[in-house]
C-alpha cells in the first residue's frame, strides 16, 4: 500500500482532523482547541504517514529550547508517537524516525523522548540511551496562612496574558523551556485552567496542584524563592514535590525519578555533556 510522509500540516483542515481522530483513538487527546486558540505553531511539527488522506502513524517534533543554568540549549523532544492499530507492524514508526533523524541530527544540541515500556528496544536502534532524572521533595510544617491566589484561565484574553508572562519572565529553575509557550499552553489552556496562582509577596506565578496535603509544584514563573512560594500555599501543605529542578536545592531531598511505564531516552551532545548532572525535565513540558 503506497503512503506519503506529511509534515507541519496544521493548516490543512482534513489532515488535522485525521490527526486528531488518531490522537483521540490512541491517547484520548484532541488538539483542535489548542489549534483554534492559536497555540499550535511551527514548533510542534507532526511527521505523519498518510494513506488515502488518513493519518495512520505519527511522530511529532517539539522544539524545546531550554535555558540551562543561563545558557540556551537547542533541543527537540519527540512525542505524540502513535500508529493506528490496523497499521502496526509495517515499519512506519521506523520510517518516520529515519526521516526525523535526517532532518535534525547534528543540527540540534540534543533529542529526547519519554517512551512506554512496550518500545524500550526500539529507540536504541537510533542511538538513544536511557537516562536518569532526579526529583526534589520536602516535608513541611508551617503555620502560614494561604496567600496564593488562583488566576482563572477561562478565555483567550486570560490565555494571552499568561503567554505574555511566560514570554517575558524567567523561571526559578536550573532547566526550563523557552521560546515555546504553546507547549506550556497545551496544559494550561486545557487540563490546568485552575492551576495557575499568583503570589503577591514574591511577585511571581506558580503552576501547581494540591492533592490532599501535598503541593505538586510544576513551575515558578519569576524569581520568587522556592521556600517563599511554597509557604504561600499555607499550613495545609505538609509535603512539596517539585516537578522541575530549582536553582537552589538546599533543604530538599533528592531521589532518582521512577515513573510507571515511562523511560527517559536521550541522544546528542547536551545530554553527553550533562550526563552527571542531577536534573529533571519540567513535567509540564512533556509532549
Amino acid at each position: 500500500m503506497s503512503f506519503c510522509i506529511k509534515k507541519n500540516y496544521r493548516k490543512n483542515e482534513a489532515l488535522r482532523a485525521s490527526f486528531n481522530r488518531l490522537a483521540e483513538k490512541t491517547f484520548g487527546l484532541n488538539f483542535e482547541n489548542w489549534y483554534q486558540n492559536g497555540f499550535w505553531q511551527d514548533n510542534y511539527n507532526p511527521y505523519s504517514i498518510v494513506i488515502d488522506g488518513e493519518v495512520v502513524s505519527n511522530v511529532s517534533v517539539n522544539s524545546c529550547n531550554m535555558n540551562y543554568k543561563g545558557e540556551i540549549v537547542k533541543l527537540i523532544q519527540l512525542g505524540t508517537i502513535m500508529t493506528d492499530i490496523d497499521h502496526r507492524g509495517k515499519g512506519y514508526s521506523r520510517t518516520l524516525m529515519e526521516e526525523i533523524m535526517k532532518d535534525y541530527e547534528g543540527k540540534v544540541d540534543g533529542i529526547y523522548l519519554f517512551a512506554n515500556d512496550s518500545v524500550l528496544e526500539f529507540y536504541p536502534k537510533f542511538g538513544f540511551k536511557e537516562a536518569k532524572e532526579y526529583q526534589y521533595t520536602k516535608e513541611l510544617s508551617t503555620s502560614n496562612e494561604c496567600k496564593a491566589e488562583m488566576v482563572p484561565l477561562k478565555d483567550k484574553s486570560d490565555f494571552d496574558r499568561i503567554v505574555e508572562v511566560l514570554d517575558k519572565t524567567s523561571q526559578n529553575a536550573q532547566l526550563y523551556m523557552v521560546d515555546n509557550t504553546g507547549l506550556y499552553m497545551f496544559y494550561l489552556s486545557q487540563f490546568m485552567t485552575e492551576n495557575l496562582f499568583y503570589i503577591a509577596d514574591c511577585n511571581c506565578y506558580a503552576i501547581a496542584e494540591i492533592e490532599d496535603d501535598t503541593l505538586i509544584l510544576h513551575a515558578i514563573i519569576g524569581d520568587g524563592a522556592v521556600d517563599d512560594v511554597i509557604a504561600a500555599f499555607g499550613s495545609k501543605v505538609k509535603k512539596v514535590v517539585l516537578c522541575f529542578t530549582p536553582k537552589d536545592t538546599h533543604g530538599f531531598e533528592k531521589s532518582e525519578l521512577h515513573e510507571e511505564d515511562t523511560t527517559f531516552f536521550v541522544k546528542g551532545k547536551f545530554f553527553e555533556d550533562s550526563s552527571n548532572e542531577e536534573y529533571m525535565m519540567q513535567t509540564i513540558t512533556h509532549a
